[in-house]
């Protein structure tokens, strides 16, 4: 424990959630929260100030900046605060873009407080906080490469379960319609199926996209 207290903001668009948190970090001496965000974009802002060791991320933030994004524009400065996501999406297509954004680590919002504050603690000195289920996660894709689903595969399935045509997903990841064809084609192989609608249920299953 150090004589100064590490200073946390809250970056979720509820305000329940955000008293949540504030209430079991309050009971840590070696914990404060100085500031709240209820958009992404505040957080972004308010994270530049200089006063801030970490920064609470929720994933979801309605239509706008997402808080992947804004993992990435607040960790992307100098002297930048370590990033600990807090979220209830555990799927790859939420854990995989924002590890690869920078947040140092990746925590369910059912977590216990003890577990929430050791957490802040770890992010604080640098070091990786995963929650158990999302450590697993991370040690499957380890551990068998070859069937595991890129980020990219993640995002064209995650697209295709919103019910987007080959030539829409294309048009949103910026990608040719033969090549969105050539990772689906990939992505059947990894699963097992050969069918979109087996494709999204499989990877539902799985906790690849979200359900």
């Amino acid at each position: 424990m150090t004589d100064v207290p590490i200073r946390v903001l809250l970056a979720d668009d509820h305000p329940i959630v955000r008293a949540g948190l504030r209430a079991v970090l309050s009971t840590e001496p070696d914990i404060e929260v100085v500031a709240e965000a209820a958009t992404a974009e505040e957080a972004v802002v308010r994270a530049a100030r200089g006063d801030i060791d970490v920064v609470l991320m929720d994933i979801q933030f309605g239509k706008d900046l997402n808080g992947t994004e804004a993992t990435a524009a607040i960790v992307g400065r100098a002297g930048a605060p370590r990033v600990l996501i807090v979220t209830t999406y555990d799927s790859d297509a939420d854990i995989l873009p924002a590890i690869e954004a920078g947040a140092t680590g990746y925590l369910l919002k059912d977590a216990p407080p003890e577990d929430l504050a050791a957490a802040v603690r770890t992010a604080a000195e640098g070091r990786t906080a995963l929650a158990p289920s999302v450590a697993d996660r991370l040690m499957t894709r380890l551990r068998t490469p070859g069937t595991a689903l890129t980020r990219r595969e993640t995002e064209v399935l995650a697209l295709v379960a919103q019910g987007l045509s080959n030539q829409a997903i294309g048009e949103r990841l910026h990608l040719t319609e033969g090549t969105v064809k050539s990772h689906l084609a990939r992505i059947y192989t990894k699963l097992g199926v050969d069918s979109r609608t087996a494709a999204v249920a499989t990877a539902t299953s799985l906790g690849l996209i979200r359900r």
